[in-house]
This record gives C-alpha cells, sequence and structure tokens, in this order.
C-alpha cells in the first residue's frame, strides 16, 4: 500500500513539472527577445539616420570637398596648360607659394582686398541699419519703398558693373554731366584714376549690399520686444540711448549674420571688379579675388591661381570659426 501511495504521490508531480517548464521557456524567449530588441531599435534608428545624411555627405564630399583638395594638391604642382593634354604635373614643393608671396602684387592686392572688404562692410551696415530703422514705422508706400530699395540686390552683378561703368564714365558718364550741372567739377576720373578707382568700386558694391543688409535688420527690429523700448521711455532715456542701450544689444546675433555673410562675399568678389575696371589702372583695384583670375586665366599659372585661392579659402575659414566662437559664447 505504501508504494501505492508512493505512486500515486508521483503521478501528479509530473504533468505539474512539465507546465512550469513549459511555461518557463516562453517567459525565457520573450526575455531573450526584450533584451535584443532595443538594440536592433537602436541600430534601426542609426542606420535611418545616416540614411538621412548620406545623401548631403556625399554631395558635400564631392562638389566641396574634392575641389577643395583638389586645389591645395594644385598649389604644390607644376600646373601649366600642357598639363591638360599631357596629364603631368610634377611636384615642385613650395616654389608657388614663394612666387606668389614674393611677388609684390600680392601684398598690394592683400591690403586693397582688406580695404574693400571693410569700406564696402561699414557702408553697406550703416546705410542699411537706417534704412532698417526708417522703415520700421509705419507710414504710406512702406511696403512700396521697400520693394523698390530691393531691386539692386536682384540685378546681376555683371549687369551692375557694366551700368555703373557708363555711369562713371568721365566724359559721357551721368555722374559728372549732373555733378556739373549742380556747379561741381564734371570731369571726375572716377574709374581712370588711381585714387579713385578703389573708392568708386566700394561705393557700387555698397549699393548692391544695402538692400541685403536692410531687409536681414529689418526682421531682427520686428523681433525686438516692444516692452523693452516702452519701458526705457518710461525711465526717461532718449531714442538714441533706447536704441543703443536696448535696439542694438538685442540685434547682436542678427548683426553678427549679417557681417558673417558679407565678409563670405565680399573678400572673394570678383565679377563686380572686372565689369568695372578690371582689376585697373594700375592694377589700383586688384584684391585677391582678381589676383587669383590673373594668375589662373591670364598668366596660365595654375598653381600660383591655386596658391592665393588657398589664402582665400583660408581668410574665410578663420573668420567663419571666430564666428562660430563668438556664437558659442554668447550661448554660454
Amino acid at each position: 500500500m505504501s508504494s501505492t501511495r508512493a505512486s500515486a504521490a508521483e503521478q501528479p508531480a509530473g504533468p505539474t513539472a512539465a507546465g512550469a517548464a513549459g511555461a518557463a521557456a516562453p517567459a525565457a524567449v520573450a526575455a531573450a527577445e526584450e533584451s535584443v530588441s532595443p538594440r536592433r531599435a537602436v541600430r534601426r534608428r542609426q542606420l535611418a539616420q545616416w540614411g538621412f545624411i548620406a545623401p548631403a555627405v556625399m554631395f558635400m564630399a564631392l562638389f566641396f570637398g574634392y575641389p577643395l583638395v583638389r586645389n591645395i594638391v594644385m598649389s604644390f604642382q607644376d600646373y601649366s596648360p600642357s598639363t591638360f593634354f599631357t596629364g603631368e604635373a610634377p611636384f615642385n614643393g613650395t616654389d608657388n607659394w614663394s612666387n606668389v608671396f614674393n611677388d609684390g602684387l600680392f601684398g598690394k592686392a592683400l591690403w586693397q582686398t582688406i580695404l574693400f572688404t571693410v569700406g564696402s562692410l561699414v557702408g553697406q551696415f550703416c546705410i542699411g541699419l537706417g534704412l532698417a530703422v526708417f522703415f520700421s514705422r509705419r507710414f504710406p508706400l512702406n511696403g512700396i519703398l521697400r520693394s523698390l530699395i530691393l531691386l539692386p540686390w536682384l540685378v546681376p552683378m555683371v549687369v551692375s558693373g557694366i551700368v555703373w561703368r557708363r555711369i562713371f564714365d568721365q566724359d559721357t558718364g551721368v555722374l559728372n554731366s549732373f555733378l556739373g550741372t549742380l556747379g561741381f567739377s564734371g570731369d571726375t576720373p572716377w574709374l581712370t584714376s588711381t585714387g579713385m578707382a578703389l573708392i568708386s568700386v566700394i561705393l557700387v558694391n555698397i549699393w548692391i549690399g544695402i538692400p541685403f543688409n536692410m531687409v536681414i535688420l529689418y526682421g531682427g527690429l520686428q523681433e525686438v520686444p516692444k516692452e523693452l523700448h516702452e519701458a526705457a521711455s518710461l525711465d526717461g532715456a532718449s531714442a538714441w540711448r533706447t536704441f543703443r542701450s536696448v535696439t542694438l544689444p538685442t540685434l547682436r546675433p542678427v548683426i553678427t549674420v549679417v557681417l558673417v555673410l558679407g565678409f563670405m562675399s565680399t573678400v572673394k568678389i570678383l565679377d563686380l571688379v572686372l565689369a568695372l575696371t578690371d582689376g585697373g589702372p594700375a592694377d589700383s583695384t586688384q584684391t585677391l579675388g582678381t589676383l587669383t583670375y590673373q594668375n589662373s586665366f591670364v598668366r596660365m599659372d595654375f598653381g600660383a591661381g591655386a596658391v592665393v585661392g588657398n589664402i582665400l579659402i583660408l581668410i574665410s575659414a578663420l573668420f567663419a570659426l571666430f564666428y562660430l566662437r563668438a556664437n558659442r559664447n554668447e550661448g554660454k
């Protein structure tokens, strides 16, 4: 009888253990799947991110990275017109760099580039800011006048250069004729004098860049809280003190963007100078941009042209780093 009881006691234990084992197996599989699924989700998310980024990376590498690397390599090569037929461009070390730095025209072009860039940025920004403040007030025909001021920005730069070349003409130009009717000298050599040519080119570039500065600064002025101006007026601050202590500090991020973009477009300018003076007279309007063109496509010294181009890229990169650092410090 004892053996019967033992066997009877053992019989229900079998199915219970089997059921427990069967229930434990799916639980283990589920736990394993739960531990694996987050990893798979992370991997899929990363692949999706790279899938969106890959076209932009390929575009940058193809259209920006390769030309940049090729230009750097060319600056250390004896790259001549025959290279296009033979494919041979032997390395000449730093000969191209030393030739450019030893050329007196490089120093002159660098100094004139600085004058041209600083003069253009100051004129464009000051006049653009004044117009932005003027148009921030409501008055009749506000929108129409703002639209008309945008016209210089919409006209191609080469067309603007050709038109202004006719205006500045010493004998038949409209400007000298107009000054003559006012009693001033009517034979000013705007583009043929070494002392006036660079000033004339700067004035034309200021005229072209005013609309861009006005539009960006006008948009920034619309974001200045009116409560700040009201608080300043209640404190008895004058209009100039309010503008200097309230408006300008609030516009600082917008001003930084305007100056950086203006610098990038001005320091490398080429087509306007070519249309107005072609770098003359006597290289008085020669800039780094025109010097790159002269070396590469007039003298056919592509290595020297690549050197000046690399210097322009380096200057722009340093200015961009300064801009990024300034923005990062402001964010902190």
